[in-house]
Parts: structure tokens; C-alpha cells; sequence
């Protein structure tokens, strides 16, 4: 309403004012998520030491104590800010400052953000724990490495990518219609783990290689940390999904496939 106003003091109506605030919150979103391809390339480049300046096993001087107490520095405010960004109970307070249609692509914003700070600050610790040197091996683990960081944005479109992304809330926002929470589904591999994203991204911190000292810490904290945010989430998600979610846990497991099951292609909120 405030910068409705805003417009209005500016020589815009009513209609033109609120009009321009959706347009306005549209193309922050969109800018957001532009941001996010960008920084996921970036960061794929920086995993892999290659096409980036600066990579994860780039050395940047002082010892190696020091640089292991910033990279845990590092990983544990990636790890605050997106739990910390996604709970309901933060949301709750964080929209009283931010308006509710760009609070998704404000957090991706701020996830870009430290993300950034991460690559930017991170120091190496280039003292190898393996190096697979056979061509045939090695070109397996280069392969494994893309499959890990093409799953992440592939699995993203099995649910809904432009909800995951902020950019459906702005866009309903832009037409004038309210934003409805889509129903619990279960497509493609969401029948066979519950957590394929998160999946993607162990196989793509880990797949390489050449492992460093750096490398590890890297892939170690962020698995750790996903395997403690997915029962966090899970939380969330059975009191906002109720006993659907709950029957869905039961029949599929967290991360790894180990039995058939017989999942529907959508199932209802059941709440």
C-alpha cells in the first residue's frame, strides 16, 4: 500500500500505482532467479576447479588452522540462513517486513548472497585424500560430477521450478490473482526417495577426482547439514501436509531407494 501511495504522489492513479508495484515486484523476482542460474554455474565451476578464477582449492595464505575456522565459519551461516529463511515461524515475523509476494524470492536472493560471500572467502586446503589418475575411472567420477549438478535444477522441475524460485508467486501477483499453495504430489523420483534434490547435490559435492583437504570439509559439513535439514523439513511438512505426508514418509524412503512402492501421481493435502 506504502508504495502504491508512493506512485500515486508521483502523478500515477490508483490503479497505475498498484499496477507499477507488481511490476516492480515482478521483475525483482525475476532478477533473483537470474541470479541463482548464475551463481549455480559459478559454483559448479568452483566445485570442479575449472573456468572460475577461484575455486574451492585455490590457497589464499595463513595456516592451515586458520583457514579450516573461516571455511566452518563459512558453512555454518550457509546453513543458518537456509534453515533458519525457510521456517514457517520466520516467515510469519520476516513478512511483516517483507510483503508476502516476494518473500520466496528474497530468500533465493539472500541464499545467492551467501553463497557468494562462501566462494568469494572460502580458503584451500589443497593436501590431496585421493586422486584417481586410471582415464577410465577418472572420467566415470567426471561424469558422476555432472549428473549430480544437472539433477539439482532437473529435480526442481519435477515439482514445481518457478513456485521452488519465487517467480509463480510474482507472476500471480502481476496478474492480480492470490497465490494458492499447490497440492502434495509425487512425480518421478519423488516416488522412489523424498529428498532427490538433496540427493543431487551430495552426488555433486562429492563425485571428483581429485579430493583435497578443502574439498572434503566442503562436502562433509553440507551432507551433514542436509541430512539434519531434511528431518527439519519433513517436520513442516507433516504439519502442513498432515497424515498425507506422514503415509507418504512411511511408504518411501529419505535418500536412498530400497524397496517397491505404489505412489499416485498426486495425492490429495489431506489437511
Amino acid at each position: 500500500m506504502g508504495a502504491a501511495r508512493n506512485f500515486e504522489g508521483a502523478g500515477f492513479g490508483k490503479e497505475e500505482g498498484f499496477m507499477m508495484k507488481r511490476l516492480m515486484f515482478f521483475v525483482y523476482g525475476v532478477v533473483c532467479y537470474a541470479m541463482f542460474f548464475g551463481v549455480f554455474a559459478y559454483m559448479a565451476g568452483f566445485v570442479a576447479n575449472v573456468l572460475v578464477p577461484k575455486s574451492i582449492d585455490t590457497l589464499v595464505g595463513g595456516s592451515t588452522g586458520v583457514a579450516v575456522v573461516i571455511d566452518l565459519l563459512l558453512l555454518g551461516l550457509f546453513a543458518a540462513q537456509h534453515s533458519i529463511m525457510a521456517r514457517p515461524a520466520f516467515k510469519r515475523v520476516w513478512t511483516r517486513v517483507v510483503p508476502q509476494v516476494i518473500e520466496r524470492s528474497t530468500y533465493v536472493l539472500v541464499s545467492n548472497l551467501v553463497v557468494i560471500l562462501l566462494m568469494w572467502q572460502w580458503r584451500g586446503i589443497d593436501a590431496v585424500v585421493w586422486d584417481v589418475r586410471q582415464p577410465v575411472l577418472r572420467a566415470a567420477l567426471w561424469g558422476l560430477f555432472a549428473v549430480g549438478w544437472l539433477l539439482v535444477p532437473a529435480v526442481s522441475f519435477m515439482l514445481d521450478h518457478f513456485d521452488l524460485f519465487g517467480i509463480r508467486q510474482v507472476w500471480l501477483n502481476l496478474r492480480g490473482r492470490a497465490y494458492e499453495s499447490l497440492p502434495f504430489e509425487v512425480p518421478a523420483l519423488y516416488k522412489h526417495v523424498r529428498h532427490p534434490l538433496y540427493v543431487g547435490w551430495t552426488i555433486a559435492f562429492w563425485a571428483t577426482p581429485t579430493m583435497t583437504v578443502g574439498h572434503l570439509l566442503f562436502a562433509t559439513v553440507l551432507t551433514v547439514y542436509m541430512g539434519l535439514a531434511a528431518r527439519v523439513e519433513e517436520r513442516d511438512l507433516v504439519a502442513h501436509f498432515g497424515r498425507v505426508y506422514e503415509e507418504y514418509r512411511r511408504r518411501v524412503p529419505m535418500f536412498v531407494p530400497w524397496r517397491k512402492r505404489e505412489i499416485g501421481e498426486t495425492v490429495d493435502r489431506g489437511v
